[in-house]
């Protein structure tokens, strides 16, 4: 399925550059969280981080190899500092795609007839409000140097939809079984 609009393209790299930024981001800011004692926190990056990959391949697979010469560029926080002050930017970058940066990709991709970018732009825009949302209870735990509770987090391996503890039967966003989601 390639991407005839080029606008629609642009987006889906700059999308695809910044959900593996984010990806490998999280992996090292878990990484981080375990060395400071909040091995639950650190298992939220990593599931995370799986979400953010989901979403990175998606949108590399809608695009269909039309990135021949392309440059991504990503532009998010990076580097390292406390648990707390990693999860700041986490909180921060997930806002920037749910309240700026998909609602305008989706928005084009509708507007183009493009339903490949569609659908991946509405997978990671509903998925990355959850994460902000986890990454939010996740800093409260860690101000108070507390761990954050949970069992375990679900991710779905279609969309990147994140769920605490128990996987739900389908999907909300995708419809995809319960047997499928990964647990971490």
């Amino acid at each position: 399925m390639a991407v005839d609009n080029a606008m629609t393209a642009d987006f889906l790299r700059s999308a695809y550059g910044g959900e593996s930024m984010a990806h490998m981001r999280y992996l090292i800011w878990g990484d981080m969280a375990a060395k400071e004692g909040f091995p639950n926190i650190a298992k939220l990056f990593e599931a995370i981080a799986y979400a953010e990959r989901v979403h990175a391949g998606n949108h590399f697979r809608v695009i269909a190899g039309g990135t021949a010469d392309a440059t991504v560029t990503a532009g998010a926080v990076f580097g390292t500092g406390k648990t707390a002050d990693n999860l700041q930017g986490a909180i921060d970058g997930e806002l920037h795609e749910v309240e700026q940066m998909y609602p305008v990709y989706l928005n084009t991709a509708k507007m183009q007839n493009e339903s490949g970018a569609e659908r991946s732009f509405h997978f990671a825009l509903e998925a990355e409000k959850i994460h902000a949302e986890l990454f939010r209870q996740a800093q409260a735990a860690a101000r108070a140097n507390k761990d954050m509770a949970l069992q375990s987090v679900h991710i779905c391996p279609v969309c990147g939809h994140t769920v605490l503890d128990e996987a739900p039967d389908a999907c909300p966003v995708c419809g995809a079984k319960k047997a499928v989601y990964v647990k971490f």
